[in-house]
């Protein structure tokens, strides 16, 4: 080849390249506009109430997750206040990240524009790929440190420049600073090395180079543990019990199709998985989602946990699939190519109604509030607060002179602390997660308004105890608030002395 056609054809890979990104850019963007049209639509999730809080004290670890997430919900605070749109960009950004790194993982992998299409598309239509984008949770970001990891991987395998483990271990310690759970997949990483060529890269500074620093990364936070007697693992570890206990990490296998991934997508997920164990050099792909698979399904995780591990099959799926496709004829092609797309689409109709707040009345609303219970979570926190203050008001001057709002959850905790400032309700007092570390006032109340505690619990645990109101929401919805903590109550001080109430009332939630 002549060097003026090496040229020429380099321009043109490069013009092909620079469009297919477009393309991507574009999806994303119009993704991203769906969730800012949607997502203020209802209220703030209680887990959202937590970070808002946690963002308010930033340190460098918290009780119920690493400190990275309340760090940027810091960031949001700062910028937008408490607008829902501006709190949750972050994760829309996230998602959107998401969507353009699997397009061009599956470019890296050999698939042409209308195959990263495909696998962009069909992580968009995935169930929890798409809610990551409609609320500010960990899991948006643990999604995309997952993605970004298994791109670097790609990158590594194909070009074989072990300096692409530097990028794998700062994403990794990104990972670690995010959502403790990410250990699983670090174990399909390491796991992926042993078990291929890819065991190479063990006798490679640059590998030893990328553990040093995600643990570099990961050191603050570890030295945050250390301090607080490792609280996180024994939080993770009464979750965990409590979630078994309830059935929540029943059927696994089902959540992997049915939560995981759109249902037409199942097939493609497969075919990339097929495509990484086949070939020599992307084996350990494989292995990076086989081995989180098996541990979560033997450590009886929840279903939704290994939801990022799709996209890398989705990605390998569309690349391998255009290969096949290609040896069948044109009328093949066409009716497999409708049939998958009409079947993705009309599975992602249906997704898209569940999870986005597509509508704030009639029959859409109806659907998605009835079935999906995260977007019940959203409702009722300003009624709560406005109940609690107008409870506040009603007590003679005295009470109100030395009062306290104690509260049985963290997002009672968040709202009281978020939303009360627009009534002047002093600090919630909390026994839940960080909010335990943090004490209870001094001097502390003698009235408190006790939100959260039934009957029974108010009466062993404070003194005095009246009903003084209702907790509920405006639309009448039925969700955790209104169902399992419907009364609120005026009580005296805890029965026993503070410091020993507060000792044996520590929650993990």
């Amino acid at each position: 080849m002549f060097p003026q056609e090496f040229d020429q054809r380099l321009e043109q890979s490069k013009a092909r390249g620079y469009a297919d990104l477009a393309v991507l850019l574009s999806i994303a963007a119009v993704v991203a506009a769906v969730h800012l049209m949607t997502n203020g639509r209802y209220g703030l999730h209680r887990d959202e109430l937590q970070f808002l809080s946690d963002a308010r004290h930033l340190d460098w670890g918290f009780v119920a997750y690493p400190p990275l997430t309340p760090f940027l919900e810091h960031i949001s605070l700062a910028a937008f206040g408490l607008s829902i749109v501006g709190l949750r960009l972050f994760s829309v950004i996230a998602q959107a990240a998401v969507i353009v790194v699997t397009g061009l993982m599956a470019r890296e992998l050999g698939a042409g524009r209308v195959a990263q299409v495909t696998a962009a598309l069909a992580v968009v239509l995935s169930p929890l790929s798409l809610f990551n984008g409609t609320e500010f949770q960990y899991t948006s970001f643990d999604y995309l440190w997952w993605v970004l990891i298994a791109y670097c991987t790609v990158r590594l395998l194909k070009s074989e420049n072990p300096r692409w483990w530097l990028a794998i271990g700062a994403v990794v310690g990104l990972g670690l600073l995010t959502k403790y759970s990410i250990i699983f997949f670090i174990a399909g990483i390491l796991g992926g090395v042993v078990l291929t060529n890819a065991r190479r890269y063990l006798k490679s500074g640059w590998f030893w180079g990328g553990i040093a620093l995600a643990l570099l990364i990961f050191l603050p936070n570890f030295l945050w543990l250390v301090r607080h007697d490792f609280i996180s693992y024994h939080f993770l570890q009464h979750i965990h019990k409590r979630d078994v206990g309830n059935g929540r990490a029943d059927g696994f296998l089902r959540d992997q199709v049915l939560v995981c991934i759109n249902v037409f997508a199942a097939p493609l997920a497969l075919t990339g998985l097929v495509f990484y164990l086949r070939d020599q050099r992307y084996r350990m792909l494989g292995w990076m989602y086989l081995i989180p698979i098996a541990l979560f399904y033997f450590a009886k995780g929840r279903g939704y946990y290994t939801a990022a591990a799709y996209p890398m099959l989705l990605a390998a799926g569309a690349a391998g699939g255009e290969r096949v496709l290609a040896l069948l004829s044109a009328r093949s092609r066409r009716i497999i190519t409708a049939v998958f797309i009409g079947g993705l689409a009309a599975c992602g109709a249906y997704v898209c109604a569940l999870v986005l707040p597509l509508a704030t009345s009639g029959p859409l609303r109806d659907f998605a509030l009835k079935n999906n219970g995260e977007l019940r979570e959203e409702m009722g926190w300003n009624e709560l607060v406005k109940t609690v203050a107008g409870i506040r008001d009603s007590l003679p001057a005295e009470q109100q002179a030395s009062l306290g709002v104690l509260v049985g959850n963290y997002g009672e905790q968040g709202a009281i602390e978020m939303l009360g400032t627009a009534y002047h309700l002093p600090q919630p007092i909390s026994m839940t997660n960080s909010a335990w570390l943090r004490g209870y006032p001094t001097p502390p109340p003698n009235t408190l308004i006790v939100v959260g505690f039934s009957r029974e619990s108010a009466d062993r645990a404070f003194t005095g105890c009246r009903l003084a109101g209702h907790n509920g929401n405006a639309f009448g919805v039925k969700n955790e608030e209104s169902q399992d903590h419907p009364d609120i109550f005026v009580c005296g001080p805890p029965r026993k002395p503070w410091p020993v109430f507060w000792q044996d009332y520590q929650n993990f939630g």
